[in-house]
């Protein structure tokens, strides 16, 4: 019988490595790799890393130095520790990880994971460090396994990788390579077994997701529009998200699906970065502040209960304290649930980084203290509208006290209320009892078919 061993992954950033982290244990299990929940006595410790952030590679590389000392401490046991880097940072940094930390014995990209048991074979073979970050000709979801046990009632879909649209300040397009569409016939399959494994919710992943233009067994593509309506008459399956969206990208298909289709929940991520023309246009954004607008008034009249997301950058190069009022403008006219705000940080390899007329640190601060006093001000006060509401929520995981389960309400806040553990991953509706800044508390509604 062959020794079992297993497998610790950390997951930084995004939903994407949040999926890619649960494919990674899929194509690892038939090699005997079980997933550990702390690093030690892991056999394979892996870090899936992310590049959005500032300073994200010094952050890996920080905790490859604590990850040394346990290899260090194993080096001469049973069971030795081996260490891999995986994701974005992976993707960019390359043989530079092997040269700053020596110990490390994978380096693979996003794209490449699929290849893993291959890598350890050959870390086996040739006893040294193996680097696996080229673009692969072959589609990696063709070489992945079935998808193994599901965490929750929500899942992860991804259908959609990679970007094409060059952002001056993002990485993306360089660690996760060009636009690709997975074919509509294998994400339909996959997001059959899920259900099937008692997804209640799958949120459909990709870099620009409703770029999705998937071709189809019977000839033809799909846009997202049109998936979407496919995955809401798969049985069991009652909740459907996507992100994360680009404004120039939407279109009058998906625009209907969030009339049509009610399994489509009322929540959208749409990043819109910058309220001002000036900024939108070095940023090589294809979408002006107007059109931004004009998108999310489309979107209102379809589904007039739509709560929006955004992502904002503020201080970036060149951003005028008229730019910013624009930002602060556009923040205030259209009203956002929840939002991301962060200062511009230079990425190496960008265009933006080389810009001309980078905005001072504390003119960003205090900017970007400005943007989020008011995105937080309409968040509170979002949630504040939902008291005395009932909300059919999906509780999928356990609170922090006793007694107490947590979910996501269709508008993606945060819900916990007083239930039994036997309605885990169940929907409920419940009654809004109180607001806080970053969630909500509920009780049970005695008659559920009523409000349901």
């Amino acid at each position: 019988m062959s020794v079992k061993k297993s497998v610790h992954i950390k997951s930084y950033g995004c939903q994407m490595n949040v999926y890619d982290a649960s494919r990674m244990e899929d194509v690892l299990a038939p090699m005997g790799y079980a997933a550990a929940d702390a690093i030690d006595g892991a056999d394979l410790v892996i870090l899936n890393t992310c590049h959005i952030r500032e300073k994200a590679a010094e952050k890996v590389y920080s905790e490859l130095g604590r990850l040394r000392q346990e290899k260090a401490a194993r080096a001469d046991t049973a069971r030795p520790m081996h260490i891999a880097v995986g994701g974005c940072v992976a993707q960019a940094e390359g043989e530079e990880i092997l040269r700053r930390a020596p110990y490390v014995d994978l380096v693979f990209g996003p794209q490449t994971y699929h290849r893993l048991p291959l890598m350890l074979r050959e870390l086996e073979s040739r006893g040294r460090a193996v680097v696996d970050t080229e673009f692969p000709a072959d589609d990696k979801f063709d070489q992945l396994p079935e998808a193994g046990k599901l965490d929750g009632a929500s899942a992860f879909l991804t259908v959609q990788e990679g970007c094409d649209k060059f952002c001056t300040f993002c990485v993306v397009p360089y660690t996760r390579g060009a636009e690709f569409s997975r074919p509509v016939d294998p994400v339909l399959r996959e997001a059959r077994l899920l259900a099937g494994k008692g997804a209640r919710e799958i949120t459909l992943l990709g870099q620009n997701v409703n770029a999705y233009h998937g071709a189809h067994e019977g000839g033809g593509e799909w846009s997202l529009g049109r998936l979407i309506r496919e995955l809401a008459d798969i049985d069991g399956l009652d909740r459907i998200r996507y992100t994360t969206s680009y404004p120039a990208e939407v279109d009058d298909d998906l625009i209907a699906a969030h009339r049509d289709v009610p399994a489509l929940m009322p929540f959208l991520h749409l990043p819109v970065q910058s309220g001002s023309d000036t900024v939108l246009k070095a940023m090589n954004r294809r979408h002006t502040a107007g059109d931004y607008k004009d998108v999310v008034a489309r979107l209102r009249a379809a589904q007039p209960d739509l709560a929006l997301s955004s992502d904002f950058i503020v201080g970036f190069p060149g951003e005028s304290d008229r730019d910013f009022r624009d930002t602060m403008d556009l923040v205030r006219d259209v009203g956002f649930v929840q939002a991301y705000s962060f200062k511009y940080s230079p990425r190496p390899g960008t265009p933006a980084a080389d810009m001309d007329d980078q905005v001072p640190e504390p003119v960003k601060a205090e900017r970007l203290r400005t943007l989020q006093d008011e995105l937080n001000r309409q968040q509170i006060a979002y949630n504040q509208t939902s008291v005395g509401r009932a909300m059919p929520v999906l509780f999928d995981r356990k609170g922090a006290r006793d007694g107490q389960l947590v979910g996501r309400s269709p508008y993606m806040q945060a819900v916990h209320a007083a239930l039994p553990a036997n309605l885990l991953g169940e929907i409920v509706t419940v009654m809004i009892d109180q607001a806080k800044p970053n969630s909500l508390s509920a009780v049970v509604v005695a008659d559920q078919e009523a409000v349901a």
